[in-house]
């Protein structure tokens, strides 16, 4: 599936790359080392949206759109990254938020995910991000990651906000 996705939007994956790097000459790629499956590491790869510690211009329209996300696709099929999961994380992340322990463990049991519930969630904190990392876990189901892939695809349409606002206005 991902590679019939990547074969579909190469084309404009070749221009936004092609955007990015016209707008200031530097590598449209992103490239960071992630904790995935088993706590193992992998390199998660995404469209640049940030230089010198700025999010860009292009980047703003990215990240607003979740395009920068695209090339995640090839974390897909090495089979590093599953398309729905808990975010893989950063081991400075893992340090940052205290997930270290055995509790904490069940988290790496399954691959990472390019969308995540925690991603669509409006409020953003560690405790938040691991209820719903773990609500996953425990209630993965197809029905589960239609509802999340069904939510997701609206964010380049309207928005991460518009779509967040959606989802929990229940």
């Amino acid at each position: 599936m991902a590679l019939v996705a990547l074969l579909i939007l190469l084309p404009f994956l070749l221009m936004v790359a092609l955007i990015i790097f016209l707008a200031d000459f530097h590598n449209p790629f992103f490239v960071q080392e992630r904790v995935g499956l088993n706590k193992k590491t992998f390199k998660l790869i995404k469209f640049r949206s940030m230089l010198n510690d700025e999010v860009t211009l292009v980047g703003k329209v990215l990240r607003k759109t979740g395009i920068d996300e695209l090339p995640q696709l090839l974390n897909i099929m090495s089979a590093q990254m599953f398309l729905v999961g808990p975010r893989p994380l950063t081991q400075s992340d893992i340090s940052r938020l205290g997930w270290n322990d055995d509790y904490y463990a069940v988290r790496w049991n399954l691959r990472p995910g390019i969308i995540g519930l925690a991603q669509l969630s409006p409020v953003c904190d560690k405790k938040m991000s691991w209820y719903l990392d773990h609500y996953y876990i425990k209630n993965e189901s197809l029905k589960l990651n239609f509802q999340i892939l069904l939510s997701s695809v609206l964010v380049p349409f309207l928005g991460k906000q518009k779509v967040k606002k959606i989802l929990y206005s229940k």
